[in-house]
């Protein structure tokens, strides 16, 4: 089946086969959010990002094989609602972004800062830190050594625009220049988005909006 990205929730999962990882993207929740399970092809070891919420479905897409590590890309509840049952049934460690740790309930294992390295089996992730949305929002690139750069984005970036700063134009600013900086200025356009709520993106299509998103302040 070709990835679209494209997942319902209580529908089934979308898998973006690569090379070295497996991707599967599956939608959970009142708020239609996005959890990633990551697959090593060579070593088979997974890991989810988001365990937003109903556990029964993130379980059964972790399948007997169980999972390494869980990342919480920020501290909101929608994307940590599952969190405590997916870690209580898998042993799994836990990972976030420094500053949002504290707001997450269940305890973190490894603090995240920019630029750290996460690994699945043999892959390895790289933390952006990106601050606006929350004060330690954590995106993960995977720069594939066979193809392009995929990016899990949690709230920070969407297709047509940055995550919600509720008005406030600090939060905006800061926002705004993490994400060009870290994802747009060191990212090709083929690099693949995959966000905390629906469709994925691609940082071409997003690119040349830009200077608007700057002007209209969101």
């Amino acid at each position: 089946m070709t990835y679209s990205g494209t997942v319902r929730v209580g529908g089934p999962a979308n898998v973006h086969e690569l090379t070295d990882l497996m991707i599967s993207k599956v939608a959970v929740g009142s708020m239609n959010n996005n959890a990633y399970l990551l697959r090593c092809r060579d070593t088979g070891e997974q890991l989810l990002i988001d365990a937003a919420a109903e556990p029964q479905t993130l379980l059964r897409l972790i399948g007997d094989d169980g999972i390494a590590s869980v990342v919480t890309t920020h501290r909101h509840g929608d994307h940590w609602q599952a969190l405590a049952d997916v870690v209580a049934a898998t042993g799994a460690r836990t990972y976030a972004g420094r500053y949002d740790a504290e707001g997450i309930p269940v305890p973190t294992d490894v603090l995240l800062d920019d630029g750290d390295t996460v690994r699945v089996g043999r892959v390895e992730l790289t933390a952006r830190h990106l601050v606006g949305h929350t004060p330690g929002s954590i995106a993960l690139v995977y720069d594939d050594p066979h193809g392009h750069p995929h990016v899990f984005t949690g709230d920070c970036l969407f297709p047509g625009g940055v995550g919600n700063t509720w008005k406030d134009p600090e939060a905006f600013a800061s926002l705004i220049n993490d994400v060009e900086e870290k994802l747009f200025g060191r990212l090709p356009d083929e690099t693949w988005v995959y966000p905390g709520h629906g469709n994925d993106t691609t940082l071409g299509n997003e690119r040349p909006h830009l200077s608007e998103w700057r002007e209209r302040g969101w």
